[in-house]
């Protein structure tokens, strides 16, 4: 399984990572463009926030625009997807997300432009080998 992994240890609340993602996707510097968040806790450190790929978007989906490829990826359908924003609606952690001027909901599919752009290593892809013994 792909994922991102983070650390929220090393980060130093830049949000490098929330602008890399949204220009990269979007082509626009806009947080709420971004896959990614980074917030900062009560305690003056930070929280990332990115989809775990725990797949309970692709249960809800009645269209079946999402569904979760070889890599353990939730990965969306923009043509599939009717808008309905069932997904956004059911994911637990709000890893889903919507912008209004978008037509689509978007989530993180794991493609690493943020880890390898974090100046302190807070982000890293990981590709887990799933034991099927």
């Amino acid at each position: 399984m792909k994922k991102l992994v983070t650390d929220p240890d090393k980060c130093i609340g830049c949000k490098t990572c929330e602008i890399m993602c949204s220009n990269a996707f979007f082509k626009a510097p806009d947080k709420e463009k971004s896959a990614i968040r980074v917030n900062t806790d009560d305690s003056g450190g930070f929280v990332i926030s990115v989809c775990d790929q725990c797949g309970i978007c692709v249960e809800m989906c009645q269209t079946m625009a999402l569904r979760i490829n070889a890599k353990g990826v939730v990965m969306l359908d923009k043509k599939k997807c009717v808008g309905c924003l069932v997904c956004v609606g059911e994911c637990l952690r709000g890893f889903m997300r919507y912008h209004d001027d978008l037509p689509t909901p978007f989530k993180c599919n794991a493609c690493g432009i943020c880890a390898a752009e974090c100046p302190k290593m807070a982000l890293t892809i990981v590709e887990e080998v799933e034991d099927n013994a």
